[in-house]
Parts: structure tokens; sequence; C-alpha cells
């Protein structure tokens, strides 16, 4: 399962990753917008926005680019490791 995370604090990137490698998932960390995010987000199995450190811009990039390639995508409020795990366990979870 492919995993794209937008938003997050800069010095969570490695964790997040670790988080998502041990529910077998490959993940994409974008903390920032650098260049232009739409083309960088391809078509993951799932999108996690973390709405409290992004900015709008960034949210709004990823609904569309959700809806345009099909992929779901969940919101969170908090950007910790523990959030991102109750996510993916529910996902993963479900998809099994």
């Amino acid at each position: 399962m492919s995993v794209v995370i937008i938003g997050g604090n800069e010095c969570m990137k490695r964790q997040y990753k670790e988080i998502c490698r041990s529910y077998g998932c490959t993940a994409k960390v974008y903390t920032k917008e650098k260049g232009p995010i739409k083309k960088k987000i391809g078509t993951p199995d799932l999108l996690i926005c973390f709405t409290k450190t992004v900015s709008h811009k960034m949210v709004n990039v990823a609904k569309q680019e959700s809806r345009r390639g099909g992929f779901p995508i969940e919101h969170c409020h908090s950007s910790s490791g523990s959030a991102l795990a109750e996510v993916l366990k529910a996902r993963v979870c479900a998809a099994k």
C-alpha cells in the first residue's frame, strides 16, 4: 500500500516513514510545498493530510488530486505519530 502524507512536522519525517513501514506501507512525506505538489502526489492508495500543520492551498490541491485520481483522502488534525498509526491501523485492517 502506498501512502502520501501532506503536512506534519519536518523533524518527524523519518518517524512517519518508519510508522508506515511497520504497517507494510511505503510513504512519501511532504511537510512543506517545495514546487508544485500536484505533480509529486501521483496516485497513492491513501493520501493523509495533517490539517493543523499545512496551508489551505496544499489542502485544496490534495482534495483536487484525490478527486481527479480517485484515491481516498484522510484528514487528521493532529500530526503526531500515534495519530498516523491510528489512521493506518483503520485503513490497513479494513483493506484486509
